[in-house]
Order: structure tokens, then C-alpha cells, then sequence
């Protein structure tokens, strides 16, 4: 029988045992890390304070901007704390909050995304009831149930998997606690209550991406009825970039937390971990808001306001062309 240990902490083993690319990796960490924090504190200020940018769509994508800004920022300053100090233990209780507020908000994140194709589907398909549908009270209930369901999934999936013993090693060959890693080290008699976590998990993943599918289904279909190209053109382009962030975070989500555990991640393995936790915040505000129209429209407003010679105008925009 495996031995069972009581484990006070854990090893982030990361990608290198070479002190020297270990510092390389956290230093680019830290730049990918500041740009998306960057890019998406950008779109959190402009929707907060440009008027014109006050509507449900914009609403919800400041509650995405603000879920990748705590999503990214629970492993990467840690990591790179950790490649510069060469110091890669983290206790249980830091491994027990990483796990609960990395689940909590990528799943509060894909609940805001269900709802913006809610949000999509009302405006393309019943656009005389969209005001009525869409308001502000609605927006708000939506954005909470969002975050409250995301959090108790995270509570939920947190519980589960510490609730058990770990046999073995306990090593993690990742820079943050994943859970492919700590099922590996799991007892395998106490796995009862992460795969129930999993089960519930699956479901509230299946069920978004179902109402989403429906939501995409009427909307195309609609769309598909405009008898103008341009009609056409500007509805797509207010979907597409939503079912692409949906998408790839959905791909990306379910590779890391539904795979099966392996006793040695490969390189596949850590590179998903990274596109899953670095990509969708740094890429969402790119498709989704820096090359909108409406966007750039407000960084002019803000440039107007702020920087009447334009140097702070010019220097957003070259990074946007």
C-alpha cells in the first residue's frame, strides 16, 4: 500500500532545475504578466468612465477584464517571487487559495462569457426588446450570480480535492498548483469527493456551453436573414470575437482540469498550463475590445480629457495598429 504523508507543503518544480532559466522564465513571465494586466486594466478604465461605453455588452466585458486581472495575477507573481529567489516550496494553505481563486474565477469568467451570448442573442434577435430585457438590474443580477457561482464552484472543487490524503511525493512539476498535478500525489481510495467536484464541474461546463451553442444557433440564423452585407458584417463582428474567447478558454479550461494525471507532465502538458493561465488575459482584450471601434473612439475621448497634445493618444494607438 502507498504510504500516506502528511503533507505540510508543496515543491514547484516549474520548468527547469537551472537556476539561470528559471530567472529567464519568471522575467518573461512577468512581462506577459504586465502586459495583460496592463491591456486589460486599459478597458476597465474606458468602459468605467466613457459614457458612451455604458451599455450591457461593455458591461459585461469590464467584468471579464476584471476576472483575468485576479485569474492572472494568483500564480504568476508568485512564480516569478519564486525564480528569482530559487525558492519554489509553497505551503498547503497557499497551494489550498491558489487552487480556490484560480477555479473561482475562471469559472465565475466562463459564466459572464454564457451570459454575454445571452447578451448577443437578445440584441441580434430581439433588438425592440433589448432596452427592456437588458437593463441595468438585470445586468447587475446576471454579473453577481456570475461571480457568486464561480466562487462556490471554486469552494466546492477546493474542498474536494484537499479533502483527501496525499501518497508519495509532493512534488509539483508545474509553476502553480494544478489539479492534474495534486491528483497525481492523491491517495487513490479518497477520490470520491474530487470527482464528484469534477461531475459538478462538467455539468456547470456543459450547461454554459449548451446555452451557448442555443444562443449561437438563433443568433446566426438570424443574421443569415439580414438582407444587407453590411447588416450582416456588423453583427458578426460583434459575435465572433465573444465565441472565439469563449472557445479557447472552454479548450484550454478543459485540458488542464479534465485530463487525466500522468506521472510526468510533458512539454504539451506545461505548455497548455501556460496558454490556459497567460493567453486568454492577455489575448481577450485584443480580440475582443483594443481593435474595436467604439473603444478607440473613447481612448480619443480620454486623450482629448488628459493628453491634449495626443503623445499618450499616439502611443496607445501604435500599440493597437
Amino acid at each position: 500500500m502507498p504510504n500516506v504523508t502528511a503533507t505540510t507543503g508543496f515543491i514547484l518544480t516549474g520548468f527547469s532545475d537551472i537556476q539561470e532559466l528559471q530567472t529567464l522564465c519568471g522575467v518573461l513571465f512577468l512581462v506577459m504578466y504586465m502586459a495583460a494586466v496592463m491591456s486589460n486594466l486599459i478597458i476597465i478604465i474606458l468602459i468605467t468612465i466613457d459614457l458612451q461605453l455604458q451599455t450591457p455588452m461593455y458591461f459585461f466585458l469590464k467584468n471579464v477584464s476584471l476576472l483575468d486581472v485576479f485569474f492572472v495575477s494568483v500564480p504568476i507573481p508568485n512564480f516569478f517571487v519564486n525564480s528569482l529567489t530559487h525558492n519554489n516550496s509553497i505551503s498547503t494553505l497557499g497551494c489550498v487559495f491558489q487552487v480556490f481563486l484560480m477555479t473561482s474565477f475562471a469559472a465565475g469568467e466562463v459564466f459572464v462569457l454564457t451570459a454575454m451570448s445571452y447578451d448577443r442573442y437578445v440584441a441580434i434577435c430581439s433588438p425592440l426588446h433589448y432596452d427592456a430585457i437588458m437593463n441595468g438590474g438585470t445586468c447587475v443580477l446576471m454579473a453577481g450570480v456570475s461571480w457568486a457561482t464561480g466562487a462556490l464552484f471554486g469552494a466546492i472543487y477546493t474542498a474536494g480535492t484537499f479533502s483527501m490524503p496525499f501518497c508519495g511525493s509532493n512534488v509539483i512539476p508545474e509553476f502553480f498548483c494544478a489539479i492534474s498535478s495534486l491528483l497525481r500525489i492523491s491517495c487513490p481510495k479518497s477520490l470520491l469527493g474530487i470527482y464528484m467536484s469534477l461531475g459538478i464541474g462538467v455539468c456547470l461546463g456543459l450547461s454554459c456551453f449548451i446555452c451557448v451553442v442555443i444562443s449561437y444557433f438563433y443568433i446566426f440564423s438570424t443574421v443569415l436573414k439580414i438582407p444587407t452585407t453590411k447588416g450582416q458584417s456588423k453583427a458578426f463582428s460583434t459575435c465572433i470575437p465573444h465565441l472565439t474567447v469563449f472557445t479557447v478558454f472552454i479548450a484550454t479550461a478543459c485540458f488542464v482540469y479534465l485530463k487525466p494525471p500522468s506521472d510526468v507532465p510533458s512539454i504539451p502538458d506545461r505548455l497548455f498550463s501556460v496558454l490556459y493561465t497567460v493567453l486568454p488575459p492577455a489575448l481577450n482584450p485584443l480580440i475582443y475590445s483594443l481593435r474595436n471601434s467604439d473603444v478607440k473612439c473613447a481612448l480619443r475621448r480620454l486623450q482629448q480629457n488628459i493628453c491634449p497634445r495626443g503623445s499618450l493618444h499616439l502611443k496607445l494607438l501604435s500599440i493597437l495598429q
